[in-house]
């Protein structure tokens, strides 16, 4: 399988670095919401949140749409598809067990401060 385009990916994880952005992706994992609705909660404007999902829809990773004068948001599974299989990629290594290379530092310090 080839490997997503790096801008796709740079899209996708610039969209996922920002908390408000996470918080509307977990809300419309319940269901479509129109945009009035994914703002309810937030302390910021109607333009702000609109930037936001702009983000998001930039990254593929929701898709709106116009219902009479509604827009409405739905997530887009197949969005995170690119992400999800870079991240894949890393799995075929073993888990680094972070007792052992802290160890390991201890003693590559204490070796190096009594040279």
């Amino acid at each position: 399988m080839p490997s997503p385009a790096p801008d796709r990916l740079d899209l996708i994880f610039a969209a996922l670095a920002d908390p408000t952005r996470r918080r509307v992706l977990s809300m419309l994992l319940e269901d479509d919401m129109a945009v009035s609705d994914v703002a309810q909660p937030f302390q910021m404007s109607l333009a702000a949140i609109s930037k936001h999902l702009g983000v998001l829809a930039a990254a593929g990773l929701i898709r709106q749409e116009r219902r009479g004068r509604i827009t409405w948001c739905k997530l887009d599974p197949e969005g995170m598809r690119a992400a999800s299989v870079w991240m894949q990629g890393f799995g075929q290594f073993d888990p680094v067990d972070l007792d052992d290379f802290e160890r390991f530092l201890e003693t590559e310090l204490q070796a190096w401060t009594e040279e």
